[in-house]
């Protein structure tokens, strides 16, 4: 993303012109922008036009809007699904699929706030942002959550970190892992058939079909050359027999820039072959040695420590809203765990209770981990409510919650007496 222009007041209302260049930016639009915001982009309208005579002529014209935000949709990249039949043809009209990606998209929809040649104020018009075309986006109040996205947006160096091939037998999907988004950039389904007694022809022809269409998506969606570690995950040893192919067609086809990537390639074992097993493979120790300072796996540390933490010792690993609050109040959190998602809530009251929460934590020295929803170990948060912590000290919930019903009674006799002084005052007066 880049930063083409800012304003900001001392209240900080004001506005910032980004650029989008590429899917994850896309996502940064979707976590910036709120209900209620303005927001100004190149549109594209059908105008008619009524010549003297009565004849009316439709045409686009492209213009430039303003809009104030009352929805908004995000769609992220959508993957090819490509399946190679024993159709001997199979393997290269497999590949040529692989070429068919659809990159993320967001649509804001609202009605016109500033004047226009082609559009009266008021209409209702879908703005759909593109990579590459200036987006203005105008607030009232610029918060600190809203500043470090874009601040984080904007740092040059960004991108796809890690590359991995989640595979089992026959099937294979091809992610890209950034700071903020798992882009799953292909899947491939070739069908390898069972080995028969006395014969495993069929099976072995199947097999290499399934590592050649394999090894043609691997070389056309992994960029190799410019990521940190290209993981190769799977149950078994399917991870073995895929490594071993790739690097064999590299010598055969003398593939130099490939064969000098070597050392990137980590083979991890996980539990299934499916895109969600990216969570064990973040966890794995090979992993964590060699990307323990970036951020998504930072997020997979601290949420399967969470996990450990509620299994061992409970009183120190609290979730969800209410009861992550009362840690906040006493101090007690020593790292929180919070979902983006819930900063896209449409009540900007809540939204500002979540930002207040964040802003508190810091404050206090904790640690603050916004997680992101692209990831698996973001989905896997909000299914814990999108909201945890560990604290640096146990607390009983029951315990707490007591005090705080025995504060509020409290609070509410005290108001009693007050009045009831009031009302005493009154009538000695009388």
């Amino acid at each position: 993303m880049k930063l083409i222009g800012k304003h900001l007041e001392k209240d900080r209302s004001g506005y910032f012109t980004l650029r989008p260049e590429e899917d994850e930016d896309m996502w940064h639009l979707y976590n910036l922008i709120q209900e209620g915001d303005e927001v100004r982009a190149p549109a594209i309208r059908r105008v008619q036009t009524v010549s003297y005579t009565g004849s009316t002529d439709s045409r686009r014209i492209r213009t430039t809007l303003t809009l104030s935000v009352s929805r908004m949709h995000f769609s992220p990249s959508v993957s090819s699904n490509s399946t190679a039949s024993g159709d001997p043809s199979a393997a290269g009209s497999s590949s040529a699929a692989t070429g068919a990606q659809q990159g993320a998209t967001l649509s804001i929809t609202g009605p016109v706030t500033a004047e226009n040649d082609h559009v009266k104020m008021g209409a209702y018009h879908t703005l759909d942002l593109e990579t590459n075309r200036d987006v203005r986006i105008i607030k009232d109040e610029w918060d600190s959550v809203s500043l470090d996205r874009v601040n984080e947006a904007c740092e040059p160096g960004r991108g796809a970190e890690v590359g991995a091939i989640v595979c089992g037998e026959g099937t294979a999907a091809f992610c890209l892992l950034s700071q903020h988004m798992t882009v799953v950039r292909q899947r491939i389904d070739v069908p390898v058939p069972r080995k028969r007694t006395g014969s495993s022809a069929l099976h072995d022809k199947g097999l290499t079909k399934f590592y050649d269409t394999l090894y043609q998506s691997f070389l056309r969606h992994i960029p190799y050359s410019s990521l940190r570690a290209i993981v190769i995950a799977s149950p078994g040893f399917v991870m073995d027999a895929v490594y071993d192919y790739i690097f064999s067609e590299a010598t055969r086809t003398n593939n130099k820039a490939l064969l000098q990537a070597r050392n990137k390639f980590i083979r991890v074992h996980v539990s299934s072959p499916h895109v969600h097993s990216l969570v064990e493979v973040l966890k794995s120790p090979e992993i964590i040695s060699q990307l323990k300072e970036t951020k998504f796996a930072r997020e997979g540390i601290m949420l399967d420590k969470f996990h450990k933490m509620l299994g061992n010792d409970e009183m120190r690993a609290w979730y969800g809203p209410d009861h992550v609050s009362l840690a906040a109040e006493r101090g007690a959190i020593g790292a929180l765990l919070i979902s983006d998602e819930l900063f896209r809530a449409s009540d900007p009251v809540l939204r500002r209770k979540y930002v207040s929460l964040v802003e508190s934590v810091r404050q206090k020295g904790a640690e603050v981990l916004i997680f992101s929803s692209m990831h698996e170990s973001g989905q896997q948060l909000n299914q814990l409510t999108g909201i945890a912590a560990i604290l640096t000290f146990p607390l009983d919930v029951e315990v707490v919650e007591a005090e705080e019903r025995a504060a509020k009674e409290e609070e509410e006799q005290r108001k009693l007496a007050a009045e009831g002084n009031k009302a005493d005052g009154g009538s000695d007066r009388g």
